[in-house]
């Protein structure tokens, strides 16, 4: 989807205009991928907006950087208020937030020990990743031939730039034959996750996810669903799934921060059907929480304006 323009962006302390937030051609993460981000989004409540688990996006980022030996400039409170002043400046109810560490110009090689790290954070009003028609009745899925890659290889619990190269290539492999989305498997044969999303089945009315062993990453709104089962009184786990555990299930959904909660209608054209009840139950508790309804978890909610 086109990005659709705000007023500022913060680039390393600054609020600057959108058109300026520039970097040189010889950044060094524009070359070697190493760098570190999230997604997070605000959503618009009757208290204004309101960044749906803020604090547990920032600290992940903390995580993936220290995973990939990146010290961040600033401290998680700094970026914690650096993303609520971003949003205010650009006046947006709701919005997308993508916070990224990057390595910048000055240095060139592999050895990134040596380069500035540099912070930006951008805000922008952007829809439903798969589609609002994807949210109501479901997308088609494919197993990729591309696998996630191995833990030994490059760290799936780092939410790094270059890594989702991998990601990259099994989605265009869906797209140009004519599914919506992607799923990896592991270098075990196991579920792992989608390019941008965890996976989740529902069997005999429990939810089941892949374990971070198989390569997923952590999700935060996959620990919403878990908190939200858990309270619904519904099973939830994580375990090894096959290919073919996603071709036989009783419903199938995705999570992600873009995404948001999304039904799998197929896999590999072996139809699951409509979005199923439990599908739809954590559709409609998600739904109520991000703007502010449900008061449970009322806590999750980092409100950009106290006023």
């Amino acid at each position: 989807m086109p990005i659709e323009t705000a007023e500022k962006i913060w680039m390393d302390g600054e609020l600057i205009n959108w058109d300026d937030a520039k970097i040189h051609i010889l950044t060094h993460t524009l070359h070697y991928g190493n760098g570190v981000f999230e997604g997070i989004r605000a959503y618009e409540t009757d208290n204004g907006a309101a960044v749906f688990r803020l604090t547990p996006h920032i600290d992940r980022l903390y995580k993936s950087a220290k995973i990939l030996c990146i010290e961040i400039p600033y401290s998680p409170e700094e970026i914690i208020e650096a993303t609520k002043a971003v949003i205010r400046a650009n006046e947006l109810p709701s919005c997308y937030i993508r916070p990224i560490v990057y390595l910048g110009y000055g240095e060139m090689g592999l050895n990134p020990l040596t380069c500035d790290v540099q912070v930006a954070i951008a805000t922008w009003p952007w829809g439903t990743y798969l589609g609002d028609e994807g949210i109501r009745n479901g997308v088609r899925l494919m197993v990729s031939s591309w696998q996630r890659h191995d833990p030994n290889a490059m760290p799936p619990a780092a939410k790094g730039c270059g890594h989702y190269i991998n990601s990259q290539m099994a989605k265009v492999q869906a797209i140009k034959a004519g599914y919506d989305e992607a799923i990896l498997l592991s270098p075990q044969g196991r579920v792992s996750e989608c390019t941008g999303e965890n996976v989740f089945v529902v069997v005999d009315g429990e939810i089941i996810t892949p374990p971070t062993s198989a390569g997923a990453l952590e999700g935060i709104t996959q620990d919403s669903i878990r908190t939200f089962a858990n309270d619904l009184g519904i099973p939830y786990s994580s375990q090894d799934l096959l290919r073919s555990d996603l071709y036989v299930a009783d419903e199938a959904f995705l999570s992600g921060t873009a995404a948001e909660i999304v039904p799998i209608r197929s896999v590999d054209d072996r139809e699951l059907g409509d979005p199923g009840p439990i599908t739809r139950q954590i559709q409609e508790i998600y739904t109520e929480v991000v703007h502010g309804r449900e008061d449970r978890y009322k806590e999750w909610n980092e409100y950009v304006r106290q006023d």
